[in-house]
Parts: C-alpha cells; structure tokens; sequence
C-alpha cells in the first residue's frame, strides 16, 4: 500500500488522476490487512491489493464531489455495492480518481479539478468520463480500478491510455448510484492493466443484487473467461460502423489486429453496417434527458457545455424521446443476424488517439466531404445495444506514438467469451 500512495502522489502534479487521496483510511486499512495474516483469519482473494474509484461512486466518510463545485463536499454516508465488494474480498480502496462534471464529457476536466492528463503524452487527453481511473491504472498506481461507462466512460480512456476497459453487459454488476434503477445505459465496468485484472474485477463484484432490479441472475465463470484460443473463432470486422471518419493511422493499427487473430487461426471477415449518424445523434438525446432529468436541479459554478446539455435535454419531448427505442430495435436486429454468423463484432474504440487536452466534445460532431462523422469515440453505439459487452483492449502504438484500443462487442451476456476474446488478443501486444 505504501508504494501505492508513493506512486499516487508521486504522480499526481503531472497528471491529476486523484480527486482525493485516501492516505490514513487506505494505511489503516493495510494494517489491518497485514493482522489479519498474522492471526491467520480466512482472506480474500482481492487479500490487501489496492484499488481507486471513480468520484462518481459514493464511499463512505469520503467527499464526493462528482467533479462540480455544484454538489458542494457531500460525504455519504454509505459506499456503493460495486466498492463494497471489492472490499469484502479484500481490496483496500487507496484514492478517489477524476471525473468531469457529472461524467458527462470523453474529456476528463471539470471546473473543481481542472484536465487529468494522459500517461504517454501529459499534452493529451485521458479521455472520459473515467479518466482518472484509467490514468491511476496507467501510471501504476493501482492494477485495476472503477469505472462507470454510458457512453464510453470506461473503453474511451482505455483507449486512450493504452489499458483494457470493459463495458459489461446490462446488469452484470448491479448499478446502484443511480437515482433511478430503471436506467438501461449505465454500467459499472474496470479499467485494468490486463484481461486478467478486469477477470479479478468482475469476479469480485459481479452478480445479482435486490438493490437493482436490472442486475442479472447470472454467476460470472471466471474460468470461462481465461480461455484465449482464437483458432476458429469467428469475427466481424466493421472499421467505420457505416459512418465514422476514421484516422487512417486508427484504421492501419486496428487491421494489423484483426491480420494478427488471422494469424492466430481465427477467421475476422470484413462486413457492412447499415448505420448513420443518428446512431450517435439519439444516444446523444438519451444523454441529454438523462443529465436534465437526475442534475437540472444544479447550476452554481457549472461547465457551460453541462449546462447546454441539460437545456437540450429540458426542451425533447416524451414522444420523439420514446421513438429512439425503434432505431435501437433496428441496431439490435442488425447486431442479431450478424451474431448467428460471428462471435463478435471488432471495430475501433475510439476513431482517433488521445486528442490535445484543450479540445472539447463539441469538436467531434462535423462531417467530412463524404458526409462521415468526424468523431471521437466508437462506444456509444453499444450502450443502445447494453446487454452486448464490449471492451478495449490496446493493440499498440498508432504512428503519432499514442495508444489505440481494439473494441471486441459480444452476444448478448456473453461477457466471459467477450474477456476470453481480448486475452486472446493481449497476448500479441504483452511484453
């Protein structure tokens, strides 16, 4: 734990990961860890292994700010399901990580905290809305930490900082921090430095739970998720998902990816999807009414572009809100007959590497001359489809030297086979 801290504050003045340090409560924590061996009491399997968590997520005694002066030093009173988990198999939560007001950007700045910066390049974004925690995994500071993802909040940064974040599927770890348990786009997911960090993760807090209704009746086979054999398998390949501007150096890392699985004796085949824009435009009104819906009651010290968000979500109507479920229909419909041929669909996680810190969500949503979308992330989509898992897993270095994340999305609950598949992957890029 000590080296942990160190490395925590070691790192935070160049990268600004950490909303809080949870110095005296993590040491504690760790002594009692060290006790508990001594006296041989039965431990975890997690046993004194240091985790983060997202600001997002209340922990008990701790100040959650949610990234915005407006939540002013709220300290809970309870901890989250997810957390409380990971620390009954014995994980000691060592710090609270960034996030940007609310989560509601894929750049990690707020008005609280400023820019959290990316590991391999402090002049780029770590992306968002978990980008503190994929920069805590990045540095080492921690092997794996929470994120929550509705939109890209945890593949987004994974991308970009060059680790594995998974988006499980709808109800795989109960979301409890809601104040709706009806939502269908949010999930809990880890950010980790390996397929089998995120394997630990899921084992720890996967499973059913009363506190929401949505959470799955499933038992996570870890087991199931260890098997990295590609030969056979059979992917979909979809570089643009029918609409995106994709950087060419994106493009040429994600099909020295999918020509390594070939190698490895899976069969990856090319295929076209019928999608627009619309895809990313009506996830974006979901997004909308759901920050006007749950923090429109905020405004003291705002980002302005939560502000627009939440004015744009105060203006959509119940019945063109409601119509968006006919173009997921159609998504799903589209992603189910591709299912009875493949076992998943590859495409990027994000259309481009980490952006300079500066640049803002609002540059992403012009066309080129060929009317593709000039966007940012490629995750979105899959959250209209939330019962698909999908996960980035970095595939290395595009030619600008940043990371670039290869975004594996399975059958519907399929989150073991989904892991299986990016171990299968990590091992070409694995010192």
């Amino acid at each position: 734990m000590h080296e942990s801290l160190k490395r925590a504050h070691a790192t935070q003045d160049a990268f600004n990961a950490f909303a809080l340090i949870r110095e005296e409560a993590a040491l504690a924590a760790a002594r009692d860890a060290d006790e508990a061996v001594k006296a041989g009491r039965p431990t975890g399997f997690l046993h004194g292994v240091p985790f983060a968590a997202k600001d997002l997520t209340p922990t008990a005694g701790d100040v959650t700010t949610l990234g915005s002066w407006s939540s002013g030093d709220y300290v809970p009173s309870e901890t989250a399901l997810c957390v409380r988990r990971l620390q009954a198999a014995g994980a000691i939560l060592m710090g609270k990580t960034t996030t940007p007001e609310f989560g509601h950007s894929s750049f990690t700045w707020s008005p609280r905290f400023g820019a959290t910066r990316n590991p391999h390049d402090p002049s780029r974004t770590s992306g968002g809305s978990s980008g503190g925690s994929a920069v805590a995994v990045g540095t080492g500071v921690v092997p794996f930490a929470e994120g929550s993802d509705m939109g890209g909040s945890v593949r987004i940064p994974a991308s970009f900082c060059g680790i594995v974040g998974l988006k499980p599927s709808l109800g795989r770890i109960p979301m409890t921090i809601l104040p709706s348990v009806f939502d269908d786009i949010s999930h809990f997911g880890p950010l980790a430095r390996t397929v089998d960090d995120a394997v630990a993760f899921l084992e720890a807090t996967a499973g059913p739970s009363d506190e929401d209704i949505l959470s799955l009746p499933l038992t996570f086979e870890a087991e199931r998720a260890r098997d990295q054999g590609l030969k056979g398998k059979r992917f979909a390949l979809s570089i643009d998902l029918g609409f995106y501007a994709v950087e060419p150096q994106v493009e040429a890392a994600i099909r020295r990816a999918a020509g390594a699985m070939a190698d490895a004796g899976a069969v990856v085949e090319e295929v076209a999807l019928p999608w627009t824009r619309a895809v990313v435009d009506e996830w974006y009104e979901i997004w909308c009414v759901f920050m006007s819906a749950y923090f429109g009651a905020f405004r003291d010290r705002m980002d302005p572009a939560m502000v627009e968000i939440m004015r744009r979500g105060f203006a959509k109507d119940a019945t063109s809100y409601k119509r968006i479920e006919l173009l997921r229909t159609a998504m799903w419909r589209d992603m189910a007959r591709l299912f009875e041929t493949y076992d998943a669909l590859l495409c990027p996680a994000c259309a481009v590497t980490a952006p300079p810190v500066e640049r803002k969500d609002g540059d992403y949503f012009n066309e080129d001359a060929a009317g593709h979308l000039i966007g940012l992330d490629m995750t979105c989509p899959f959250n209209l489809t939330p019962q698909c898992p999908a996960i980035s897993v970095p595939i290395g270095p595009a030619d600008d030297g940043l990371p670039v994340g290869l975004q594996i999305v399975g059958r519907r609950f399929q989150d073991e086979a989904v892991l299986g598949h990016g171990r299968g992957v990590e091992r070409f890029y694995s010192p």
